[in-house]
């Protein structure tokens, strides 16, 4: 598989750079009107129209194979197989779970039981919230 895999990646290559020289070496169309009036001479290799259609043909091949290369790479780059993990981070190790008993204890800690009935937290009601300090940016700033 990974042959065939190198294998596609370099006729893409190929066809790439095969393209690249063949849409540089033609001309545009403004050039081959100023060649039939005779302005200028054809500097192509095959006549004055001749080579256009060769040129243009051989490009629309390339393209073919560039894009058949390039659809086979991503589909055999998305193949896999069941052994494979399908995602990266189904393929990452999972952390082992601590025990229950192993954190509650910390060194130094007093050992002494908690209380259960006050879980929550207490309530400050808004006119007894303490006051900014007057060194703080917040009593600098004039009330309206």
């Amino acid at each position: 598989m990974s042959t065939l895999l190198n294998l596609l990646l370099l006729v893409q290559i190929l066809s790439a750079l095969g393209m690249i020289g063949l849409i540089l070496v033609q001309h545009g169309k403004g050039a081959d009107m100023g060649a039939a009036f005779g302005s200028g001479t054809s500097g192509s290799l095959f006549g004055a129209t001749g080579g256009a259609n060769f040129l243009s043909r051989t490009t629309s091949v390339l393209a073919a194979i560039f894009f058949v290369c390039t659809l086979a790479l991503a589909y055999f780059g998305n193949l896999r197989t069941s052994s494979d993990a399908s995602s990266v981070l189904e393929r990452t190790s999972v952390p082992t779970p601590v025990p229950a008993g192993a954190g509650d204890k910390i060194p130094g800690s007093s050992t002494a039981p908690e209380s259960t009935a006050d879980k929550t937290a207490p309530v400050i009601p808004a006119s007894t919230a303490p006051a900014a300090p007057s060194g703080s940016p917040a009593s600098q700033i004039p009330a309206k």
